[in-house]
This record gives structure tokens, C-alpha cells and sequence, in this order.
């Protein structure tokens, strides 16, 4: 080989070999697997990622599940069918049923969740103390109106999500049997969630579970997800002085302490504290 074209091979084998770049399914999953779970308004899990990023994958945003910006929401991939029976497209991690990878949009880990042959367990309805504290809290609004911290809301604390509160399935002004009844729905996104994040290894009755659906209800799923409370739960620590510890902190709205959130954390702390027979989490099925 002539001495000229030999220099020349060697420097060109010298080079470091190029790295293929990732594809854009493997950042897509790479995003996902460091999201953060969320459950909208009708259940359907999902993930904590930026609109652009949810609406490139073929998915739905839904804002007021998730921490953080304003832009990041939760990200859900709407219904599938597997195998006959009907599912919904969630992150493989939370399906307790079965999974089918291939048959939703998305990252890998988004796939199709049918119940399995035992059916799934949900968590509980929430006690009549508990729905008690939470009525007395959040007051009784007939029409819409802004809460404390300018937000919308109407009957026993319900957030609005559309103009005028148009998802709300009844006229206003509201009957107290009709908040009553919109209460009990919107509190099983709550229950859910709180399900959701709790470990198994965790044992709560039915008040203690109350407290906390109570106080989720109150500063959002996102917000319960992400607290030092529940990992210190999860941690395998003492509920009752988790409890009295981290509730309390959870006094304050757009920066100020307020005396009703004061106030009700320390409910929340004696419902918790309420000693019960009646086990709520784990779900028994």
C-alpha cells in the first residue's frame, strides 16, 4: 500500500467511533420512565410529562393532577381493546390486570390494561366522619363562586374545570343532596390516588385513610404524591406521628398561613389519630 494512503487509513481508524443518537422512541421512554404518575378526573392513569411531549406521542393533557409548571400535566392515552375485552392505555407499572404491549400510542411502557380473570380491587369510600370534616370545611356554595384563593368552585369544595362549571351534572343553584352527591364522586379521584401512592406495606383504617383522602381532596394528587408525608409512610414509620407531623405543614395558600387550613389540618390530625377496627388500606378484595 503506498505510504501516503497508509497515513491516511491509520488516521482515519484513530477516530472514536460515532455513537448512533438516540431515537425518538427511546427519549420518549427515557421521559417517561423519569415522569410522575398521575390519575385524572375519570381514573384513567397516567404520566406527569410536558404537553408538547404528551400531545407528540399521540396522548391527552389534563391539567390540576400534577407538580410543578403550569405545563406539565397529566398524560393519558385514552381506551384499547385486548384480546375482546375492553382496557384502558396506561403505564404498564400501574395496571393490576393484565398487559398488552402494542396497542396504544406512546413510550414502550404504555400499554393496554384489562381486568384480570379476578377483577380489580379499588380502595374504599371514604367514612361518613370523613366526608363530615371535609362538608364542614369546604362550606356549602349553591352557584359558582371564587374559594379563599380566587379559584372556582361550587358545592362542597368541587373545583371547576370548565366555564361556569359546566361539567357539573346538575342545575344551579345546587341542592345539598346534589353537592352531596358530586362530593362523592369527585372524591374517588382522591381515594385513587392516594391508593395509588401508599405502599402496600401500609396499614391504615378507615380514619386515618379518611385524614388523608381529606387532606388530598384539598391540596391535590400531585401535591399528596410528591410529600415528604407519604414517603415517610412508605418508609415504614409510625402513621400516627407522620401524621402529627406533616399534616400541619400543610396550612398555607399562595404563600400565607391560614387560619382555616390550620384549622382543618388539626382535624385531620384528630380523624387520624381516631383509633378504628376497620381497615382501609391495603384494599381488601
Amino acid at each position: 500500500m503506498h505510504s501516503s494512503l497508509i497515513t491516511v487509513f491509520l488516521a482515519f481508524a484513530a477516530l472514536p467511533l460515532a455513537t448512533a443518537a438516540p431515537t425518538a422512541e427511546a427519549e420518549l421512554v427515557g421521559v417517561f420512565r423519569r415522569a410522575t404518575g398521575c390519575t385524572i378526573n375519570s381514573g384513567q392513569k397516567g404520566e406527569c410529562v410536558a404537553t408538547a411531549t404528551c400531545r407528540g406521542a399521540g396522548g391527552r393533557s389534563e391539567a390540576g393532577h400534577c407538580p410543578g409548571a403550569a405545563d406539565i400535566q397529566c398524560c393519558t392515552y385514552g381506551a384499547c381493546t385486548a384480546g375482546g375485552k375492553a382496557g384502558l392505555c396506561q403505564p404498564s407499572e400501574t395496571c393490576t390486570g393484565t398487559r398488552t404491549a402494542g396497542l396504544c400510542p406512546g413510550a414502550a411502557n404504555i400499554q393496554c390494561c384489562t381486568a384480570g380473570t379476578t377483577g380489580t380491587c379499588g380502595p374504599p369510600d371514604v367514612n361518613a366522619a370523613t366526608v363530615a370534616l371535609i362538608k364542614e370545611f369546604e362550606g356549602f356554595v349553591r352557584s359558582p363562586a371564587p374559594d379563599p384563593i380566587g379559584l372556582p368552585t361550587v358545592g362542597f369544595g368541587h373545583l371547576c374545570k370548565t366555564a361556569g362549571c359546566a361539567e357539573v351534572p346538575y342545575k344551579f343553584p345546587l341542592t345539598e343532596a346534589q353537592a352531596a352527591a358530586l362530593l362523592q364522586t369527585d372524591l374517588k379521584t382522591y381515594e385513587k390516588c392516594l391508593a395509588d401512592k401508599v405502599a402496600d406495606s401500609v396499614r391504615l383504617n378507615d380514619n386515618q385513610y379518611g385524614a388523608l383522602v381529606s387532606w388530598t381532596f384539598n391540596v391535590g394528587c400531585g401535591n399528596m404524591g410528591s410529600s415528604t408525608l407519604v414517603r415517610r409512610l412508605n418508609a415504614g414509620e409510625a402513621p400516627n406521628t407522620v401524621a402529627a407531623q406533616e399534616l400541619p405543614k400543610w396550612n398555607k395558600a399562595g404563600g400565607n398561613v391560614l387560619a382555616g387550613l390550620t384549622r382543618r389540618r388539626a382535624a385531620e390530625v384528630r380523624l387520624f389519630q381516631t383509633a378504628s377496627g376497620t381497615q382501609a388500606l391495603p384494599s381488601r378484595c
